[in-house]
């Protein structure tokens, strides 16, 4: 599969050839999906249109596999659950993603929404955008997502104010906010484990 996406070789080498050693050295095509432009440029028969080529396919892997999660309506039991549908997801995003995610009574996913994309203050996320999406899906609870760019896991002030306005919000609508997950990179941080919540 690696060959075909390469399409041609370099003068010497085969594209099969090229494909069989990125795939040796790499020793799983997990850690190969992980790098980044550059890092792919900087392999041996891998231009800059290769390269893109590979990223948008591994992209397109990523989406493809959030996507079969959210149709297949798991059932949400713990913050890892959350977080392994959105890494993928969001882990490359270089703004901040603001997302609600509506669950049914049963913890499953009915739907997600991005509420904002940029940085996270009180008047960019408000309670209206958030609960308007779980009130119109008839949701019996909330999970607030968003991302850190920076790769730090760690609630700002600004995002510890943020929930707290939102669990109030959902305590007059009858609509509990369940977690508030932070992703950045391959790593999150849980409100409800840190007590937060």
């Amino acid at each position: 599969m690696v060959a075909i996406l390469l399409r041609t070789g370099t003068k010497g080498k085969s594209v099969l050839h090229i494909a069989r050693d990125i795939i040796n050295d790499e020793r799983n095509l997990a850690t190969l999906a992980l790098k980044s432009l550059d890092s792919l440029k900087k392999i041996s028969g891998i231009g800059n249109d290769k390269a893109a080529t590979l990223l948008a396919a591994f992209e397109l892997s990523r989406r493809i596999q959030q996507q079969s999660k959210w149709f297949s309506q798991k059932k949400i039991t713990s913050p890892n659950d959350i977080a392994d549908i959105f890494i993928p997801v969001l882990r490359d995003e270089l703004k901040e993603r603001f997302i609600v995610v509506c669950l049914s009574s049963a913890n499953k996913i009915i739907k997600h929404e991005t509420i904002s994309i940029g940085n996270l203050n009180s008047s960019i996320v408000h309670p209206r955008e958030v609960f308007k999406v779980a009130i119109d899906t008839l949701s019996a609870s909330i999970i607030l997502i968003h991302n850190h760019p920076s790769g730090n896991t760690e609630p700002s002030n600004e995002d510890i104010s943020i929930t707290k306005k939102m669990v109030e919000a959902g305590k007059i609508l009858d609509i509990p906010v369940n977690d508030h997950v932070i992703i950045a990179g391959n790593n999150f941080t849980s409100f409800v484990e840190k007590r937060l919540l």
